[in-house]
């Protein structure tokens, strides 16, 4: 990937939902952010009140600082990537409206940590899953699956009861059906009595092309635990 005609400004800058975001547009995943969750951000927002919120995969901090900008009392965000947490650190800095000293940045393996989390004792009344695609096609669906289920059977053993899961799935070989049943598998694994407040998908600016049912890609659950 590089540029086709001109050059790209050394920082590229977008306001959504009121923040300001620095994004990488050369080097970032993507077009270095996630503009398929425009609505699932505004949607942490709104459920971030008054809560402790666990990020996980959260690159660059989107969800971070939607849930911040929703009235979160602290935000743990964790990630394996050194660079995305720095340029998540930097966007936040460019948002003086927001608490910082609310956010917590963490440079780990996310299996591993939510883990560490367990054994820490800690819990969560907001906890957003959005890791990167685990399975670009339905050959890689059964590998997937057991790392969508262990994730998610971790979220929920770390989550209060009457909190709010937000997990997601952006593999094109994971079916929204597939993806449901693997989150009951990691619910009833985690003893988990919860049940599926909404379902979850890319933006209105993401229309599906009839010839390419492939680019309904993104699907998610809001999962509240009893």
């Amino acid at each position: 990937m590089g540029v086709v005609h001109g050059s790209l400004p050394r920082e590229v800058v977008l306001k959504e939902a009121g923040l300001l975001y620095a994004i990488d547009v050369l080097h970032g995943q993507k077009t270095g952010f996630y503009l398929d969750q425009r609505d699932n951000r505004a949607r942490v927002a709104a459920h971030a009140d008054r809560c402790s919120v666990l990020n996980a995969f959260c690159y660059t901090g989107a969800f971070t600082l939607a849930a911040l900008a929703g009235g979160a009392t602290d935000v743990t965000s964790i990630d394996s990537s050194k660079e995305a947490l720095a340029l998540a650190d930097a966007n936040l800095a460019r948002n003086p409206s927001l608490d910082a000293s609310r956010a917590r940045w963490i440079e780990a393996d996310v299996f591993a940590y939510l883990r560490l989390l367990r054994d820490q004792g800690r819990a969560f009344d907001l906890i957003v899953l959005d890791p990167p695609k685990f399975a670009p096609t339905a050959q890689h669906a059964a590998r997937a699956a057991r790392a969508y289920k262990d994730i998610n059977l971790w979220a929920l053993r770390l989550l209060r009861s009457g909190g709010l899961l937000v997990t997601f799935s952006c593999s094109g070989g994971i079916s929204p059906e597939l993806f449901q049943k693997i989150v009951a598998g990691a619910a009833l694994d985690a003893r988990a009595d919860a049940s599926i407040e909404g379902r979850l998908a890319a933006g209105a600016d993401h229309p599906v092309a009839l010839a390419f049912p492939e680019g309904d890609y993104l699907k998610g659950l809001l999962v509240r635990k009893r």
